[in-house]
C-alpha cells in the first residue's frame, strides 16, 4: 500500500470515530472510543454497584482480583480461575501447563483461531508450541477431522465463537462431538471462549455448561462486556495454581490492577444479562440487511451467517473496500446514522466485507428503521 493511500485510508478512520461520536443512530457505541474523562466518569458511576470501594486496593492479584476470580469461576462452572491481563498471555499459559502434563507441545487448532492470525505466532516463538491446523474452512473443525487428523496432539484449542469465519458457532450436538473426538485421542480440550458470554442462544445452553465441556477456558472481559481489558483462565484448582506461577513469569503479576477488574465487574453485572437480547435482536437487523439489499438491486450482497449465531455477523458487497467505507462515512456524516461502523476489509477483488455488532444501541432499531438506512446507503454507491 503507498504512503498516500495509507494516509487516505487514516484520514477515513478518524473520520469514522469522529462520526460515530457525534452520530444520532447507531448500532452500537463503544466506550473503547471515547475520551479518558468519558471512561473514568463511567468507571466512576458504575464501580460503587459492583463493589465496596472501601475496601483496600489490591497488590499483586489479592482481594479485589481474587473476588473476579472467583466470580467467574462461579459462572463457568470452574474449580478455579485466573485473572491475567491479557488473553494471549492466558492462553499461552494454559497450553505450555497443558503440554508439560501431556508431553505433547502440539496444539491442534482452525487455520483462522487468533493465535495463527493475530499472535505473531506467539504460541511457537515464545512458549515452545507446535500449532498444527485442522482446517481452514470457514467453519469449526468437525469430528471425523479431529479423528482423521493425521498427526498426533496434545490439547486441541476451539475459539468459540470463531471470529474471522463470522462468529460462527457449531450446533451444541458436532461441539460435543468434536470434544469426544477430541478426548478418545487422549487430548485435552481448551476454549479460546474470549467471545463465549454470547454463544447462549445459539447453544440453548447456560454458560457451565458450555465452559464445562473443555479442560480451560479463557474469557476476555472487554470484547463483548465493554471493560478496560483483562482476561481470565478457568480450569482445575491444581492446574490453575500452575498457571498463577506461569503469570508471574510472563510478567503478568501486576502491582494494582482495580480499575481493569472493577470494570470487568462492571461488565459482568451490566452487559452479561443483556447479550442474550442483542443476539436476538442481531437476526432482527440481518435479516433487515439482506432485505434491504435486496429491495436496493445490489448484487451478490450477503450477510454471514444468514441467522447471526452471536450478536455480531459480516456483511458483503460486491464493491471495493475503500468505496464501500467512504460511502458509510459519508452518510453517518450526512445524515447523522451509522449503519457501518467498522472498518471495511478485502475479500476479493472487488468484494469487501466488514463486521457489524449490535448492542444496546441498536436496540432501537427497527427491521424497518434498517432498511431505510440501507436504501439510503445504497444511494452512494457506484451502480454495479
Amino acid at each position: 500500500m503507498s504512503d498516500t493511500a495509507e494516509q487516505q485510508r487514516r484520514a477515513r478512520y478518524e473520520r469514522r470515530v469522529a462520526a460515530a461520536r457525534q452520530a444520532r443512530r447507531v448500532l452500537r457505541r463503544t466506550g473503547f472510543d471515547g475520551t479518558i474523562r468519558e471512561r473514568l466518569d463511567w468507571l466512576a458511576r458504575t464501580a460503587p454497584e459492583v463493589y465496596d470501594l472501601d475496601e483496600r486496593a489490591d497488590m499483586y492479584g489479592d482481594r479485589i482480583v481474587a473476588a473476579l476470580e472467583e466470580r467467574v469461576a462461579g459462572l463457568l462452572g470452574a474449580e478455579a480461575a485466573a485473572f491475567f491481563p491479557t488473553g494471549t498471555m492466558a492462553q499461552q499459559v494454559a497450553l505450555r501447563c497443558w503440554a508439560a502434563r501431556t508431553g505433547d507441545p502440539t496444539v491442534a487448532l482452525h487455520g483462522l483461531a487468533h493465535p495463527e492470525v493475530h499472535e505473531r505466532n506467539a504460541f511457537s516463538q515464545v512458549s515452545g508450541l507446535r500449532p498444527v491446523r485442522v482446517t481452514s474452512e470457514p467453519r469449526l473443525p468437525t469430528a471425523a477431522e479431529i479423528r482423521d487428523f493425521e498427526e498426533p496432539f496434545g490439547a486441541l484449542m476451539l475459539e468459540l465463537p470463531l471470529r474471522d469465519a463470522g462468529y460462527v458457532l457449531p450446533t451444541w450436538e458436532e461441539l460435543s462431538d468434536v470434544v469426544e473426538a477430541a478426548r478418545e485421542r487422549d487430548a485435552v480440550v481448551h476454549f479460546d471462549g474470549a467471545r463465549l458470554w454470547e454463544s447462549t442462544v445459539h447453544f440453548g445452553r447456560p454458560l457451565d455448561e458450555i465452559a464445562g465441556l473443555a479442560d480451560t477456558v479463557y474469557v476476555s472481559f472487554y470484547k463483548s462486556l465493554g471493560g478496560f481489558g483483562g482476561a481470565a483462565l478457568t480450569g482445575p484448582k491444581t492446574l490453575i495454581e500452575e498457571a498463577k506461577t506461569w503469570r508471574h513469569r510472563y510478567g503478568g503479576m501486576v502491582f494494582q490492577q482495580f480499575p481493569t477488574v472493577l470494570a470487568a465487574l462492571a461488565g459482568l453485572g451490566a452487559e452479561l444479562p443483556r447479550l442474550p437480547g442483542y443476539v436476538r435482536h442481531a437476526r432482527v437487523v440481518a435479516a433487515a440487511l439482506r432485505e434491504g439489499f435486496a429491495e436496493a438491486g445490489v448484487p451478490w450482497a450477503r450477510v454471514h451467517p444468514g441467522q447471526p449465531h452471536t450478536h455480531e455477523f459480516q456483511v458483503w458487497l460486491p464493491y471495493a473496500p475503500d468505496v464501500v467505507a467512504e460511502a458509510a462515512v459519508r452518510q453517518a456524516e450526512e445524515t447523522s446514522v451509522l449503519l457501518f461502523a467498522q472498518a471495511w476489509d478485502r475479500g476479493g477483488p472487488d468484494l469487501a466485507f466488514t463486521e457489524v455488532t449490535v448492542a444496546a444501541a441498536g436496540l432501537e432499531w427497527t427491521a424497518d428503521d434498517v432498511r431505510a438506512a440501507v436504501a439510503d446507503f445504497v444511494t452512494r454507491l457506484p451502480a454495479p
